[in-house]
């Protein structure tokens, strides 16, 4: 296993669909370490130690740490970890010109959608619920996508 990972996801383990992404890619790294799973809906997430993502933040768009501290954001994520396992052929498409402004846009829908789509309700409740924990992402990171 890699001392450091090339990837952090900070990834939310209460979404159905979620978890089954996650569990992909962890099959796929084969034990070598390469990404780090971090769920961001464990009691225990903290945000310090994972680049003050706040769990707002983290719950309103996908986001991850590369080795290097520096924060991705949104699918370039996916982009990444798939590269890592391998398969960045199937996210390489995403990244060209034409393609990646869709791309952009559709993800940004389900970031807004996803919590309500995987019957979780509002972002909003899910921050108030863990007793002012969301940072500064609160409801409009959501809105930001």
């Amino acid at each position: 296993m890699a001392d450091q990972p090339a990837l952090t996801l900070l990834f939310d383990g209460a979404c159905p669909l979620c978890r089954r992404e996650v569990d992909s890619l962890r099959s796929r790294d084969l034990g070598r370490g390469l990404i780090r799973f971090v769920d961001i809906d464990a009691a225990d997430y903290d945000p310090s130690a994972h680049g003050g993502i706040s769990y707002g933040e983290a719950m309103g768009s996908m986001r991850g740490l590369a080795a290097d501290g520096r924060v991705i954001k949104d699918v370039a994520v996916f982009r990444e970890a798939y590269r890592l396992v391998g398969l960045g052929w199937l996210y390489a498409p995403t990244a060209w010109p034409l393609i990646a402004p869709v791309v952009d846009a559709l993800y940004a829908l389900w970031a807004r959608w996803r919590l309500r789509l995987t019957g979780r309700g509002e972002l909003q409740g899910l921050c108030d619920r863990r007793a002012g924990r969301c940072g500064a992402g609160g409801s409009s990171e959501v809105a930001a996508g």
